[in-house]
């Protein structure tokens, strides 16, 4: 899979920032113990944190220039957490949350404002049903992949590569009010396509369409509505395969009946992950696990391939002694369980790919015509996120926040 760049193919095609113009930077965890595959290892490390004192819970903290253990912030958007500074923190473990800590690859996260550098509250306060967040890949010159992901789980945003990407929410408001697209974009396109689109219409043109380029991700729009009506029907597949079958309803499954499934167990504590294409087969030591086609192996965001990326966020040692080192004794059936989940809906997606490549490459231009009807430049208000406070929130040491 090779990606589609405006080197290979200029046109006259907006810029997803454009269309989408409410956009927010890369979470900024600061300290990567706060994050875990599971909720268990995530409150093990509370406890273990908030039973030292003095220097040694500062050391476990890992502090940085924008938090330490006598940071004073306010709470997290409809979190209920502790707003004392956490150097006098002593209370239970705060309820883990979701997170989309990479490509495809969901975790926990402690929704601790004192713990995590940049949180972003902005996204915090649009977040849960029904928002859905576009994440928009950094830009890596000729790297394979889709330019464009969508998660309901809050992500974190960052590429696999380092690059930094953008977290473009559907909906500016709770609820699913008010979605995040340039004024009269919607009207623009059901004018051009003859019926009315909706925000999940575009959004599902767009993960088909998107393409990436220096300048950020592309989206071209077709003249023909059959190709238009295609590409939404495509985009929709990926949303669903993308968002585990939640549109559907249907849990993602291989087609003909196949399913993978574990030939030989994983052991306790696997340190390699390879493939067998003979067999189609991943090794995890002396763990097999098939069928795996190749377009799962072989399926990368940003160049990188998200099977190993997968496997190393669960299996790269950590510093004896610190937080980031407490996990579970043994490899967990849950992980077994989620990696055959993620074999499917990888290997779905990468069957899927060359249409979407080619999509993504066709002809479609747009951004005269949405300039012509003064769809583009979007206003500057759009580019801001809503005010959207409806209750107070809690600020340092318990006091309410001035907003």
């Amino acid at each position: 899979m090779r990606g589609v760049t405006d080197d290979a193919r200029p046109q006259d095609a907006p810029l997803l920032d454009e269309l989408m113009p409410w956009s927010v930077a890369p979470l900024r965890f600061g300290r990567s113990w706060i994050v875990a595959p599971d909720v268990r290892t995530l409150r093990t490390r509370w406890d273990r944190l908030t039973a030292a004192e003095g220097a040694e819970r500062e050391a476990l903290f890992r502090p940085s220039r924008a938090r330490t253990p006598a940071s004073a912030v306010t709470s997290l958007p409809g979190q209920r957490t502790g707003t004392v500074r956490f150097a006098r923190e002593a209370g239970p473990c705060p309820a883990p949350v979701r997170v989309a800590s990479g490509p495809f690859d969901e975790q926990w996260l402690l929704p601790d404002h004192r713990l995590i550098d940049t949180a972003r509250p902005e996204l915090w306060r649009v977040a849960g049903e029904p928002q859905l967040f576009a994440v928009e890949q950094g830009y890596v010159p000729g790297a394979a992949g889709p330019a464009l992901l969508v998660t309901a789980a809050l992500p974190e945003g960052r590429s696999p590569a380092g690059r930094p990407g953008r977290i473009r929410p559907l909906f500016r408001r709770p609820g699913g009010r008010e979605p995040n697209l340039a004024p009269g974009l919607l009207d623009f396109l059901g004018q051009r396509y003859g019926n009315g689109v909706g925000a999940r219409d575009w959004l599902a043109w767009t993960v088909a369409a998107a393409r990436p380029s220096p300048a950020g991700c592309r989206v071209p729009l077709p003249v023909d509505p059959e190709v238009w009506a295609a590409g939404v029907a495509l985009g929709r597949d990926l949303l669903d395969v993308q968002l585990r079958g939640a549109l559907s309803g249907t849990k993602p499954r291989l087609p003909g009946g196949r399913r993978p499934y574990v030939r030989a167990a994983v052991p306790a504590r696997p340190t390699t992950l390879a493939y067998d294409s003979e067999d189609e087969a991943l090794v995890l030591d002396g763990g097999r696990i098939s069928p795996v086609p190749a377009e799962a192996w072989e399926f990368r965001v940003g160049g990188v391939r998200v099977l190993e990326q997968w496997f190393a966020h669960r299996t790269a040692p950590a510093e004896p002694g610190s937080l980031e080192a407490m996990g579970p004794a043994a490899w967990p059936q849950e992980w077994t369980s989620e990696l055959l989940d993620l074999v499917t809906v990888l290997a779905l997606l990468g069957a899927r790919e060359p249409e979407r490549a080619a999509l993504a490459a066709g002809e479609g231009g747009g951004a005269a015509a949405l300039r012509a009807a003064g769809v583009l430049p979007p206003p500057a208000r759009a580019r801001r996120p809503a005010s959207v406070l409806d209750h107070r929130e809690e600020g340092p040491e318990g006091q309410f926040a001035l907003l």
